[in-house]
């Protein structure tokens, strides 16, 4: 699955391989990079999750987190989407060398942008090909992240914004709110 980062969520983490035999699973430097959904609580950003998941970047996969700007619309070789110990996970394996027309994208959504989202809402909030890996709420503050394809749509209370590719630049693409009729 080839995935194009659109945005990260609030919270890194990293965890280093403790012996020679997990440098294998996390690869050279033997570093995994964990990014999730937060809020702030008082003056620090928290993890508040309705629904916890990551996105998980290895050492070894071309991803730097010293130039987090610039891994933004690159595509990644992903695994897809998953349940893994009760949590939803995104292993994004390898940077791309060229850009490609991704599979889905990887966007983090707020409160600020969509007006809030009512995971509850009767009719849906996600569209069914769109896969929600992590929700963060608190006092009015949410931060969603989300796997979305072309064209499918996460529903807010400012109304339903669609993932809209660039024509020439598919591995580009942004959140549009829909004329409402």
């Amino acid at each position: 699955m080839l995935v194009s980062i659109l945005g990260f969520g609030s919270i890194w983490t990293r965890r280093v391989a403790k012996s020679v035999q997990h440098v294998e699973h996390f690869g050279a430097p033997g570093i995994a990079y964990y990014n999730t959904t937060g809020v702030l609580v008082g003056d620090k950003l928290r993890n508040r999750p309705r629904t916890y998941g990551v996105a998980r970047f290895n050492g070894r996969g071309g991803f730097r987190p010293d130039c987090v700007h610039q891994m933004m619309q690159r595509v990644f070789e992903c695994e897809p989407p998953c349940t893994w110990n009760g949590y939803n996970k995104v292993f994004f394996k390898s940077l791309l060398a060229r850009q490609e027309r991704p599979d889905a994208y990887l966007v983090v959504v707020t409160a600020e942008q969509s007006g809030g989202i009512n995971k509850g809402q009767a009719g849906g909030w996600l569209h069914h090909d769109a896969q929600l890996i992590s929700f963060s709420e608190c006092r009015g503050q949410q931060e969603v992240m989300l796997i979305m394809p072309a064209f499918s749509w996460v529903r807010g209370r400012l109304g339903t914004f669609f993932m809209e590719p660039v024509a020439q630049r598919p591995w580009e693409a942004r959140l549009v709110l829909s004329a409402t009729v």
